[in-house]
């Protein structure tokens, strides 16, 4: 049967958008791009195929529908800028088979002018038709939050900025059958702004909090009541808290270097950022000092190891840093984290504990850095000889706090 959207990339932007295409009934294909790592569970991408959603490496299907959108991942570059070797293939592809009307969608992370520059001339170049003239072109950012229940694909807003009105209200038209809210940018050049304004929001408020966790360990002061009364504030304050480091897809991006200017805040929220996983380990290392033991030889657990709670997805995980730094002290590193069943660092596997308690006990040091809905914290804090929270997640009292 001939599908109405075909979602070009099925990593960490793909799957959860395909997912949400086949929970509204939308007819949906699925087209690899490369190797890539999901967010969804096993489970949830089985349910996807029972309703009817394909997973095709046949790229004549992808001119047989209404709407593409262009998923692929664009990870960093060795430059520092974004590689955006997977979604000029995407286009390739697709521009091979690309049938007038049909609505393509980019939602790849890019830097601003990629959809009306390098997208839209992949696109004419190779199918002889002209965007906003035979077929419409358009960017929305993606909005995807791993793991989050309170917000959604179909409660959250999605951003569009076609090439041409007509472009916009084509692509306002399919993001509507899957979210409650459409908000039209100006054009594409605006709609990729917001992506590079959201993504940097979040690190910068990041890097803020944790600067201020470094500061507050030197003071004696305790950033964790700090930030809990802090919150009451009803305006001008939103809450962030401080971690091992930042993980995720969505990383910080100087998406204006192209333009001749930097963001200084995004680089300096990086520098900072970057920072947190080597601080973790010197506060490990003091830790284990003040109790008498040297980080040499300690027996030193892991928990959680992934780069957001009670998801299996490693993307940008501060726990490989972390791990590699402890090793080059000295120190004998093992994990337990219920969703990675092998985890290897420095392209050595490293021990997984079976049992949390008894693992908890036997080591000299416990290092929570995700706090997985299945940790019973109290106990552990109880069972753990010494125990570094870095999410300040435990009991007051129960644990030594970033």
């Amino acid at each position: 049967m001939p599908a109405d959207l075909a979602v070009i990339g099925l990593g960490p932007y793909g799957l959860p958008l395909a997912q949400a295409a086949v929970a509204s009934g939308m007819p949906t294909i699925g087209y690899r791009t490369g190797p890539e790592a999901g967010s969804l569970s096993p489970a949830e991408v089985r349910r996807m195929l029972a309703q009817g959603f394909r997973v095709t490496a046949n790229p004549a299907e992808l001119g047989r529908v209404r709407t593409a959108v262009i998923c692929a991942p664009t990870p960093r570059a060795a430059d520092g800028g974004l590689d955006l070797g997977q979604v000029e293939t995407a286009a390739r592809t697709l521009a091979a088979r690309l049938r007038p009307h049909t609505t393509v969608i980019l939602e790849s992370p890019v830097p601003p002018g990629t959809t009306e520059g390098v997208l839209r001339r992949l696109l004419e170049s190779e199918s002889g038709l002209r965007a906003g003239r035979d077929f419409h072109l358009a960017y929305s950012p993606s909005r995807v939050d791993p793991g989050n229940r309170d917000f959604t694909p179909a409660n959250t807003p999605k951003v569009i900025g076609g090439l041409t009105p007509a472009c916009t209200e084509s692509a306002a038209a399919f993001y509507g059958r899957l979210t409650d809210k459409v908000v039209r940018a100006r054009g594409p050049r605006e709609a990729e702004t917001v992506q590079v304004l959201e993504t940097n929001f979040r690190h910068v408020n990041i890097a803020l909090v944790n600067e201020m966790a470094v500061l507050c360990h030197e003071m004696g002061v305790d950033l964790w009541d700090v930030i809990r009364c802090a919150e009451t504030k009803p305006f001008g304050y939103q809450a962030f808290r401080p971690g091992p480091g930042v993980g995720g897809h969505a990383v910080p991006q100087d998406l204006t270097a192209h333009a001749g200017r930097t963001l200084r805040m995004a680089e300096l929220a990086q520098e900072v950022n970057s920072r947190m996983p080597r601080y973790v380990v010197q506060r490990a290392a003091a830790l284990l000092n003040e109790h008498g033991k040297s980080a040499r030889g300690a027996r030193v657990l892991l928990l959680g190891v992934t780069y957001k709670p009670d998801l299996a997805d490693q993307q940008g995980s501060p726990a490989q840093e972390i791990a590699v730094r402890l090793m080059e002290l000295g120190a004998s590193v093992s994990y337990h984290d219920p969703h990675v069943p092998s985890w290897s660092v420095l392209d050595r596997p490293l021990p997984r504990a079976d049992s949390l308690y008894e693992a908890a006990a036997e080591a000299d040091l416990t290092i929570l850095l995700q706090q997985h809905r299945t940790y019973d914290l109290q106990g552990l804090s109880v069972k753990a000889q010494l125990l570094l929270d870095t999410r300040g997640a435990t009991p007051t009292g129960a644990a030594y706090r970033l």
